[in-house]
């Protein structure tokens, strides 16, 4: 997992409730079995027509939001199954950071399993942002050392995190790497 000390991106705005996991990644395309390859077909029947073609009434598919890391979106986030398929879609996608008033709490842990930092904010800031990037462009920059997201004009606002977390995402550890830690131990448990 690469490490997340930092981020400064654009910011997509997802001015959706109750997105669920079904949305983020269909389940048609949960055939694969290693992380990569999911981000083409992030929030699929939205972007894309039944004949494959990009929809014009979806934002994601407007030039503006190319490139953008910063998910914006409504309550509720990632709510519907527990795949852990939505997290890699929207990592493999470009997005590192997802800001919402509430998540769902499997998705919630398995985002912060995968590397991608869900910040919880006041429905009442997450509109402001909503609105702000969708009149014009939006950039966010997120120090998790110091929990904090500042904008262009210098406003900071505070976030919390639990510290596990938060000490995972910092050093890029995995469930994987966190057991590689007690390898010693490991090894000479397995000796006896």
């Amino acid at each position: 997992m690469q490490a997340l000390q930092e981020h400064e991106g654009l910011v997509y705005p997802l001015n959706r409730t109750n997105v669920d996991t079904d949305q983020i990644i269909p389940k048609q395309f949960l055939k694969r079995i290693e992380r990569t390859g999911f981000g083409q077909f992030l929030f699929y029947h939205w972007r894309y027509d039944d004949d494959g073609m990009k929809r014009q009434d979806f934002s994601l598919n407007d030039p503006a939001y190319d490139g953008a890391s910063i998910l914006v979106a409504g309550e509720n986030f990632g709510c519907g199954s527990s795949r852990e398929h939505a997290p890699w879609a929207l990592l493999d996608y470009g997005f590192q950071v997802v800001i919402a008033p509430s998540f769902a709490d499997i998705f919630y842990n398995n985002a912060l399993k995968n590397g991608i930092l869900p910040i919880h904010m006041e429905k009442d800031q997450v509109d402001a942002w909503l609105t702000q990037a969708q009149q014009s462009e939006l950039v966010l920059k997120v120090v998790l050392e110091e929990q904090s997201i500042t904008d262009r004009t210098g406003k900071k606002i505070s976030f919390e995190i639990p510290s596990y977390h938060k000490k995972k995402l910092l050093n890029g550890w995995d469930d994987i790497a966190l057991t590689l830690h007690h390898e010693e131990k490991i090894v000479a448990f397995e000796k006896q």
